[in-house]
């Protein structure tokens, strides 16, 4: 059993494990560090380039982040930003483009305005664009389709040009491993197409069982999306803790149709994402509009199965009923959960969909949008059972005898590096090994 034993043992091959993998390889003296991944390829699931919106997510076009998360967010951010250019990753799988928070209408136009007083101290590059610098720089907010300007009040802020502000995080993943397995003082291993099936602790060991073998490690961290909170009820920790699967579908655009990205103000009862429109890195630059937001009684998107595993993490009780019916009495959220739930019927959906995406772009028509087959991911939203209510944000348990589980909601792709740094501490505290935070500030750190 020795010979498949590890100082630190990463379940989950999407963009957090190898973060971690790759900060462990990189900035300690760990020796020996594996990656399970249970899919035969890295970034499957949600670090996937078409499962999220290839946002960096740093807080300056973010409407519903305070100005203290904004300062928190922006330095993982920077962290991406300053990994991709360390290994010349630019304009490969890490560009700039222009982006920008919109409000449309004199509520909203007033918000962005105050926002922009509030942030432009963290953010001295934004700009706020009046109606005819938007005409100019992203006309198709501006006109209908008849070439009429738009009656309502708009207002942008944001940047031109020369920020990074998106990311193939399905590649950036690959890179992590890649750049990871590179140190040769250091034994560390990737298995694909190994699902953890069980963990168990045993003495100050972990014992850590796939469908074909036993592994053992001095410490697990497990970052295996709304999975994680399922081993870890099968360990009895996190039982305070259930998932509520929300899964993000997107509509694409069959033609070019903004310049940069475009994001809307959020709501502030809700915790996901206000539609926004990206262009796709990986559709030729044509417009992504979404993401929606539908609770699914499942742990995975498009790969079949795991509704079992939904009702097991969910572990349904009083608590759980109280936080469905919390939800669901608020109006604004129960419509919004029944918008969506239209999003996704066929031939109503893009009806449906075009007239909130016309807030965007008023011109916009049903020719030009398609459902985005195969597009978009599912985000564990967390249910704290103990106070009754839905987290915002990710969770993290960590239950002080060797074993971490994150679920990482969105920004989690942009917060990896970020998330790992912390998790590395943790571990060498832990195991009594040395993170040479010297060097990872140097390389990583603004």
């Amino acid at each position: 059993m020795m010979r498949n034993h590890y100082e630190v043992l990463v379940i989950g091959g999407g963009i957090s494990g190898a973060a971690l993998f790759y900060e462990l390889a990189k900035y300690t003296d760990v020796k020996k560090i594996a990656l399970f991944e249970k899919y035969d390829c890295l970034a499957k699931l949600n670090s996937k380039g078409t499962s999220n919106s290839q946002t960096i997510h740093c807080g300056d076009i973010e409407t519903n982040y305070t100005v203290d998360k904004a300062k928190l967010v922006k330095r993982t951010a920077k962290m991406v930003e300053k990994y991709c250019l360390q290994h010349g990753y630019e304009d490969k799988f890490m560009f700039a483009n222009q982006k920008m928070a919109i409000g449309v209408g004199e509520k909203e136009v007033e918000y962005m305005r105050k926002r922009y007083e509030d942030f432009k101290e963290l953010f001295p590059y934004l700009e706020v664009f009046e109606k005819d610098k938007l005409a100019e720089i992203e006309p198709n907010l501006i006109f209908d389709e008849n070439g009429k300007e738009r009656k309502d009040d708009i207002v942008g802020v944001g940047v031109e040009g020369g920020q990074y502000s998106t990311v193939d995080f399905g590649m950036m993943t690959e890179s992590l491993v890649e750049n990871a397995i590179r140190n040769d003082d250091k034994e560390t291993d990737i298995y694909l197409n190994a699902q953890v099936k069980n963990i168990k602790r045993l003495g100050s060991m972990h014992i850590v069982q796939t469908a074909t073998h036993t592994y053992t490690a001095d410490f697990v961290v497990v970052d295996a999306g709304a999975h994680s909170l399922f081993l870890a009820h099968q360990m009895g920790e996190g039982l305070d803790f259930s998932c509520l699967p929300v899964a993000g579908s997107f509509y694409l655009s069959t033609k070019k149709i903004l310049s940069g990205k475009v994001y809307m103000v959020q709501n502030p009862k809700l915790p996901f994402a206000a539609l926004h429109g990206d262009p796709d890195i990986l559709a030729n630059g044509y417009t992504r509009f979404g993401p929606t937001a539908l609770v699914l009684p499942k742990l995975e998107r498009y790969t079949g199965g795991t509704y079992m595993d939904f009702f097991k993490t969910l572990r349904f009780d009083h608590n759980i009923a109280k936080i469905g019916a919390d939800l669901l009495g608020d109006r604004d959220i129960r419509n919004y959960i029944f918008r969506n739930f239209l999003f996704e019927i066929p031939y109503l959906n893009k009806k449906f969909f075009l007239k909130d995406a016309r807030k965007i772009i008023p011109s916009l028509q049903l020719s030009d949008i398609e459902y985005a087959h195969g597009f978009g991911g599912v985000r564990p939203q967390v249910l704290d059972k103990k106070n009754q209510k839905l987290m915002l944000g990710e969770a993290s348990i960590n239950s002080g005898n060797g074993i971490i589980f994150n679920m990482t909601p969105s920004p989690g792709a942009t917060s990896c590096l970020g998330n790992a740094e912390r998790d590395v501490k943790i571990v060498c505290d832990y195991l009594g090994k040395r993170f040479d935070q010297e060097a990872f500030e140097h390389d990583l750190v603004d």
